[in-house]
């Protein structure tokens, strides 16, 4: 039986993450899907519902199954899978946990990517962060919580853009995106319309790729983002910041505490093949040190003593799930591709950390 991909849905009070969801749930594309969120009274579902269940679950018009987290939600999510296996409720294919506005989404993947029966059952699919397209900028200043919601999404959401009529809004709009991509330079940034939004747009966002049965992990990674938004730092202000601060932003452009001046985003590549051993180490004196400030690091690896089989990796702050060893390279490239969203560590601190890793050996196929 294929594991349940899970999305966590977030975003910051006041984002229109409820109108959001409530919208989603009507949607035909969401069938066949169970939700997770932390109280029903926080979401308008009142017009979906069409019978309650046992405890805490209700069955939705749209097909979802919805329950409120109650205590620990490794409890929860493992309740949803026996009550799945038993088929005391509909034989879901798709979760969604819906956070608080003002949660670090962090906890919730650190649940799954660590307790063995929930990793056997459900894998992580990806991060939804929701941004109001008009307040976006001011919850940033003030706010680190939406800061690390935007900084760790797979997908960017932007909601209330229909308010966004007048050139000064739009201006204002512009300098929100930019940011953002700043912050998060391999999130697509999409946009509702009302509310509204394809659900196919913001799933299917994880490592595994359910149309080719198969991890892809170039998808995954889009290492080619981080490039494109460091060359394009380079070209506006000569220097390398890492976190988009030359952006016009307007008054935000002078403004030196600003909470996204301290997330970074970049790409790191080795061309070496890289010692396990000295990896791990690397790896540990990381989280030992600096934890709490990875905010997520993706990366494949080109380990000396497994060169034909990379080696994916995904981390968030000190937890990080168990490698993945895949069955073969997914290009010619065989070098290592680390993604990095840290705060406070800069890529010159990563990059000193990592000398020491590469071994004496030219690795295959990588590019001259």
């Amino acid at each position: 039986m294929s594991s349940i991909p899970v999305s966590v849905l977030t975003g910051f009070l006041g984002s229109g993450k409820t109108t959001l969801l409530s919208k989603l749930l009507r949607h035909p594309g969401m069938a066949d899907t169970a939700v997770v969120i932390n109280e029903f009274g926080e979401v308008g579902l009142d017009h979906l519902l069409v019978e309650k269940s046992s405890e805490n679950m209700v069955e939705l018009n749209s097909g979802c199954l919805c329950c409120t987290v109650r205590g620990d939600l490794v409890t929860t999510l493992r309740d949803l899978h026996i009550k799945r296996a038993k088929q005391e409720i509909s034989s879901f294919k798709r979760l969604v946990i819906e956070t608080t506005g003002l949660a670090d989404p962090a906890p919730i993947l650190h649940t799954l990517m660590t307790d063995p029966m929930l990793a056997s059952y459900y894998r992580l699919d990806g991060v939804i962060t929701v941004v109001d397209a008009v307040n976006g900028e001011a919850t940033l200043d003030n706010h680190m919580e939406a800061v690390k919601q935007a900084a760790v999404a797979d997908r960017l959401v932007l909601t209330k853009t229909d308010l966004v009529k007048d050139p000064a809004s739009e201006r204002d709009l512009a300098s929100l995106e930019a940011r953002l991509e700043a912050l998060n330079p391999a999130a697509p940034r999409l946009r509702a319309v009302q509310g509204e939004i394809d659900p196919e747009m913001l799933f299917n966002a994880g490592l595994y790729d359910p149309a080719r049965k198969s991890p892809d992990v170039l998808r995954w990674l889009k290492e080619e983002a981080y490039a494109d938004s460091q060359a394009h730092q380079d070209h506006d202000h000569g220097h390398d910041h890492g976190h988009g601060h030359g952006h016009d932003h307007g008054h935000h452009h002078h403004d030196v505490n600003r909470h996204d001046d301290h997330v970074r985003a970049y790409c790191i590549v080795l061309d070496r093949p890289i010692d396990a051993m000295a990896f791990s180490l690397f790896i540990e004196m990381l989280i030992a040190t600096r934890g709490e400030n990875l905010l997520r690091v993706k990366g494949i690896l080109n380990i000396a003593d497994r060169p034909d089989q990379p080696a994916v990796i995904h981390g968030v702050q000190h937890i990080f799930h168990p490698v993945a060893w895949l069955d073969a390279w997914p290009s010619e490239d065989r070098r290592s591709r680390i993604v990095f969203i840290t705060r406070d560590i800069p890529q010159g601190d990563i990059e000193q950390l990592l000398k020491g890793l590469s071994v004496e050996t030219q690795p295959q196929g990588a590019p001259a």
